[in-house]
């Protein structure tokens, strides 16, 4: 120990001696650089600036969770100050998250993942029996038996098994397990498989056609991972309908300055509310097919259709029915999520992803880039399982499931109705039929000076309706510019999730403001 002490004693002086050089050194190629400070670091500024930050995290925008949400979060909070306003509550209509707008959970559904989360609740008699066996056999897949371990970073088998059934009933087409990706919902996926699909440089950077309205979760990713976004116009005057001649075009303008290799598609529409057809799907992959795309199919609203004569198909359905070479080659990952439909579990984050005619060893690498964020959150999972693997007929929780589930649905089917009649019925504002998913997204005509006053404040002109919209009637809806929109035409989203009888008092109290509004600025 001795000698060591007397080793480092004659070292040093060494070590201050090179300190010393580099701190000269330093001061020596750093022009301008601090003088002053008596110790490590002294006079030093932060090492994260906005200059020196990620420059593709500052072109990140997202619309949904925006400047008028924060305003909205304020004036709750003036509220509760007791600060007077022209209304008495914040109405956050900007988000479909349906349990915070007053719908209740699926009973089963909650059921189920209460007794994973605190077995002791397996003795409650007032409990059904299908309930408990479905969470007995689910903790049984769990590390320890326990909601609280990691699971495979795929997520739990036993629910990739359940979810391959699930895929299989509803399309009628084998499913495997080992194409399915647990995922923190739906959006966590979509992320892990545009990170795989982006590469390149310059004119080879790959290229993102995305529909425009668009969920800007899209745009989001698209500018973080620093791939180039290709829009592609929904035909507003066709009921948002998708119009493979407007694919062509985008594609054929990427070409030009990128290598466009990924095709987004969101159905239900989000934020325009459309069902695709059939016949439009299997043109999509068709246009895929002959273009050398890969499809990613967004989902997440396939149980919320409610218009007469619309009906949801799968993109994987439609592939598989058309058969080779479409079947063999076309590249597709789709989405589905716990969030949405009758569902509406946004806390909870539970979604997959599943992937067809992808490559080995491509499939190998996703399973290292979501390996990396240990796993799904098991609740989610455990919700997700019960959803996929609901009551069967003759199980003393189907009626009661059926029931919440369908009251639900019609009633979102009402309130989708409801709010087309009441918007369409106010001059200067059209909404087209929500066919399906849980928004509206209605075009509104705005004065020049409207106009010109939002270019005084620096603000887009629905951005600057919306704002006013909620300084005054408390109402949050997202404007349109935040999605994207055709250029010289103005929009707003709005969630068709509060109770009806708000939702009614919304949709007049809304149109009755734009009235004064337009007026105003007349």
């Amino acid at each position: 120990m001795r000698a060591l002490r007397a080793l480092r004693s004659r070292r040093l002086p060494a070590g201050r001696a090179m300190a010393a050089a580099a701190a000269a050194a330093g001061a020596g190629s750093a022009p301008g650089a601090a003088a002053a400070g008596s110790g490590p670091g002294g006079g030093r500024g932060p090492v994260l600036t906005p200059a020196t930050m990620n420059p593709a995290v500052r072109r990140v925008e997202y619309a949904v969770r925006g400047p008028i949400v924060t305003r909205a979060l304020q004036l709750e909070q003036e509220l509760r100050q007791g600060v007077p306003k022209p209304f008495t509550e914040v109405i956050k209509a900007n988000i479909g998250d349906a349990h915070a707008m007053g719908q209740k959970p699926i009973t089963f559904l909650r059921q189920v993942t209460a007794l994973c989360l605190y077995p002791e609740l397996l003795t409650e008699p007032s409990i059904p029996e299908d309930a408990k066996d479905r969470a007995r056999r689910l903790l049984a897949a769990c590390g320890g038996q326990s909601a609280g371990a990691y699971s495979a970073s795929p997520g739990i088998e036993l629910v990739r098994q359940d979810v391959a059934r699930f895929l299989q009933r509803r399309d009628g087409v084998p499913a495997k397990p080992q194409d399915i990706f647990l995922s923190t919902g739906a959006s966590d996926a979509i992320v892990s498989i545009l990170k795989l699909l982006v590469s390149g440089s310059g004119a080879s950077r790959t290229g993102v056609l995305i529909p425009i309205p668009q969920y800007p979760l899209y745009s989001a990713a698209i500018a973080e991972l620093s791939a180039v976004q290709l829009n592609y116009y929904l035909d507003e005057e066709h009921c948002w309908a998708l119009d493979v001649a407007e694919l062509r075009r985008a594609l054929a303008e990427g070409r030009r300055h990128c290598c466009p290799r990924v095709l987004c598609i969101i159905n239900p529409g989000n934020p325009t509310g459309q069902v695709q057809s059939r016949q439009c799907i299997e043109d999509v992959i068709k246009f895929a097919f002959e273009e050398k795309l890969f499809l990613m199919a967004d989902e997440v609203y396939q149980d919320n259709v409610y218009a007469e004569g619309s009906a949801f198909h799968s993109f994987k359905k439609v592939l598989f029915e058309m058969g080779p070479p479409y079947s063999e080659v076309v590249e597709l990952a789709s989405f589905h999520s716990i969030s949405k439909g009758f569902m509406g579990e946004c806390g909870l984050r539970g979604g997959f992803v599943e992937v067809v005619n992808m490559e080995a060893e491509v499939q190998q690498q996703l399973a290292k880039l979501v390996s990396v964020r240990l796993c799904p959150p098991v609740p989610g999972q455990i919700l997700l399982d019960a959803v996929v693997n609901p009551p069967q007929p003759g199980e003393p929780s189907y009626r009661l499931f059926m029931e919440e589930k369908q009251a639900v649905l019609s009633a979102l089917a009402h309130k989708a109705r409801l709010t087309q009649e009441i918007f369409n019925q106010a001059p200067g504002i059209r909404c087209n039929p929500v066919q399906g998913a849980m928004y509206s997204f209605p075009r509104i005509e705005l004065p020049p000076r409207a106009l010109d006053a939002a270019k005084a404040q620096g603000q887009a002109p629905d951005m600057f309706f919306c704002m006013k919209l909620l300084e005054e009637t408390g109402i949050c809806v997202v404007p349109g510019s935040g999605f994207g929109q055709r250029e010289g035409t103005f929009h707003f989203r709005m969630t068709i999730l509060p109770p009806t009888e708000k939702l009614q008092v919304l949709l007049e109290k809304l149109s009755g403001f734009y009235a004064k509004f337009v007026k105003e600025y007349s």
